[in-house]
């Protein structure tokens, strides 16, 4: 068994040939494909965060709105980018939507990926003290957020408060019970992956990470995850940590998809340099009828090793065939690995 929800860019542009040509758009729809994936039976419904762009940017509305219109499917990021995060306001924030969804957040931050701008985070108030990096600040931010999610009282009260205080010192409010233990790295490399074992975070692993040994992308994740899981252990954590990997994923069942996916492009792995330094490898999509796709499927370690499979999906296409898309692996696909 495995989750299987859906991860969307958000993307709009005004193009006659998009189906959410503004950004009311895109978040609208996105609410949408949430409750029609609960409909379905997916498990999850994710939303990747990306500032200065045609996507979707601030995430705690969206996932405010889609937790009121749903009661089952976990609703999610893939990721939140914690160089432009307050981590206090962001810790209220999650717990106030996690409190409307009914404690079905599953938050995936991470350092974040190549930017719209130039040190966008700037922009934000965000700067890496003197002797830091940006991605250095991203994981300071990360463990005061964490920090604060244990609903422990750090702030001294005043002595003449608007309104009467409980005893002792003062924690963020609203305080979501649980949320510290639904909180997810997204891991570029195998390092990050530990260090997030080693802090008690859930671990995220997209279609792309940093080339560490030349081997395929599935094989080089599928090592990553079993790195994670080994510096978990050795953590001395007692729960259970989930692990989710991304994929583009099409099952071609009708002229539509033979129409957008049947072209047989991106087959194989891609080699490209992030921020034209570091060599980064990006994993392939699949797009093929749906007994070859679950023979494909198999022999992906990748997803052999984790719990939870992100369908990540083309939302200007709109509501109704994202949800076909959903539904085409749900149905046609997971029954024949033993996924449902």
């Amino acid at each position: 068994m495995k989750h299987i929800g859906f991860l969307s860019f958000g993307h709009w542009t005004p193009s006659s040939q998009s189906q959410t040509r503004s950004a009311s758009d895109a978040l609208l729809q996105s609410i949408e494909l949430a409750v029609a994936a609960e409909e379905l039976g997916a498990d999850g419904a994710y939303f990747r965060v990306h500032h200065f762009a045609r996507q979707l940017g601030s995430p705690f509305p969206l996932l405010a709105a889609c937790g009121a219109r749903t009661k089952r499917i976990e609703i999610g990021t893939a990721v939140i980018d914690m160089r432009y995060e307050n981590p206090l306001y962001m810790a209220e924030d999650a717990g106030s939507a996690d409190l409307i969804a009914g404690s079905r957040l599953q938050l995936g931050i991470s350092r974040g990926s190549p930017e719209q701008v130039i040190d966008g985070f700037r922009y934000f108030g965000y700067v890496p003290p003197e002797g830091m990096t940006d991605a250095d600040m991203a994981r300071r931010h990360t463990e005061v957020f964490l920090d604060a999610l244990r609903g422990e009282g750090f702030a001294k009260p005043n002595p003449s408060p608007m309104f009467p205080n409980p005893s002792g010192l003062l924690r963020l409010e609203p305080f979501s019970e649980g949320l510290r233990e639904r909180i997810w790295w997204g891991a570029g490399t195998n390092a990050t992956a530990e260090w997030a074992a080693k802090l008690g975070m859930n671990l995220q692993s997209s279609t792309l990470k940093i080339d560490e040994s030349g081997k395929p992308f599935h094989v080089q994740q599928a090592e990553q995850i079993r790195l994670y899981r080994a510096a978990w252990q050795a953590a001395g954590h007692t729960r259970e940590p989930r692990v989710s990997v991304s994929r583009s994923i099409f099952a071609l069942v009708d002229e539509r998809d033979r129409m957008y996916f049947g072209r047989g492009k991106e087959e194989s792995d891609q080699i490209g340099f992030l921020g034209g330094v570091e060599r980064a490898i990006f994993g392939r999509s699949f797009a093929a009828e749906p007994d070859v796709l679950i023979e494909q499927l198999k022999a992906d370690e990748g997803i052999a090793e984790a719990d939870t499979l992100l369908l990540t999906v083309p939302n200007q296409l709109g509501v109704d065939y994202n949800a076909h898309v959903i539904e085409a692996i749900l149905k046609h696909v997971a029954p024949g690995l033993g996924w449902r």
